[in-house]
C-alpha cells in the first residue's frame, strides 16, 4: 500500500520532502508533480526501482528514461555541453523541456541510448521537484505517468492513488500540474532538431 502526501505547490512543507526523500533513497518508487504532468520517479543508481517502473509502464529496454536536474550545473555533470549549448540550455531553464544530449561517464550505461550514448535531461519549474531534487541532491530517474494504452497521463492524484497504490512507495499529491508533455529537444549535434512539440515553447530551437 503506497503512502500520500499532500504538499503544497507553491511552499512545500519540509518534512513531508525529507521523508519523501528518504524513501527515494530506500529504492522507492515516486509519483511526483512537475511543470508538465505527473511523473514516476526513482533514485538514479537503482536498478531495481527502474525495472518496477518499467513494468508499471510496460515500457521495454529501448525506452529512455529522463534524468531530472536541479539546474544547469547539474546537467553539466551528466552531459556534454558547449557554450552554444549551454546558451540554450540557459534561455530555458527551468522549463518543460526535454533535451537530449551527449552522455558523461556519470551516466550508467543503461540509462544511455545504447548507440548514441546520449541521455534525456530536464529542469522542471515546479517547487514540489525542485525540493525533492535539493534534499536528494542528485537527479531523479523519471519517466512520464502514463499508464498502458492511455494516450494522456493521469492528472488526478486520487485516481492515480486507486491506479497504483500497490505499486508504487508514495503518491505526492501536488494539485493539478497539466497533462499536456514536455517539449523534446536533440541537442546531441551540432543543429537543434526538435523531437516533440509540448508545453515548452519550441520556436527557439526551430531552425
Amino acid at each position: 500500500m503506497s503512502q500520500f502526501f499532500q504538499i503544497h505547490p507553491e511552499s512545500p512543507q519540509a518534512r513531508l520532502v525529507r521523508q519523501a526523500v528518504d524513501i527515494i533513497r530506500g529504492g522507492g518508487v515516486v509519483v511526483y508533480p512537475t511543470d508538465s504532468a505527473y511523473a514516476l520517479g526513482c533514485h538514479i543508481g537503482d536498478k531495481q526501482a527502474v525495472d518496477r517502473i518499467r513494468r508499471i509502464r510496460k515500457l521495454d529496454d529501448r525506452h529512455n528514461f529522463t534524468l531530472v536536474c536541479r539546474d544547469l550545473s547539474e546537467i553539466a555533470s551528466y552531459a556534454k555541453v558547449d557554450n552554444t549549448v549551454y546558451r540554450l540550455l540557459k534561455h530555458a531553464t527551468p522549463g518543460p523541456y526535454t533535451f537530449i544530449l551527449r552522455a558523461t561517464s556519470e551516466v550508467p550505461r543503461r540509462l544511455m541510448h545504447p548507440k548514441r550514448k546520449t541521455v534525456g535531461l530536464r529542469v522542471p519549474d515546479n517547487a514540489i521537484a525542485q525540493a525533492l531534487l535539493a534534499d536528494l541532491g542528485q537527479p531523479l530517474m523519471s519517466v512520464t505517468l502514463i499508464m498502458p494504452g492511455d494516450e494522456f497521463p493521469l492528472i488526478d492524484p486520487y485516481d492515480i492513488r486507486e491506479t497504483l497504490e500497490h505499486h508504487v512507495d508514495l503518491v505526492i499529491d501536488g494539485g493539478y500540474c497539466g497533462m499536456e508533455p514536455t517539449t523534446v529537444v536533440d541537442l546531441a549535434d551540432d543543429t537543434p532538431m526538435l523531437l516533440r512539440s509540448g508545453k515548452g515553447d519550441p520556436a527557439p530551437f526551430e531552425v
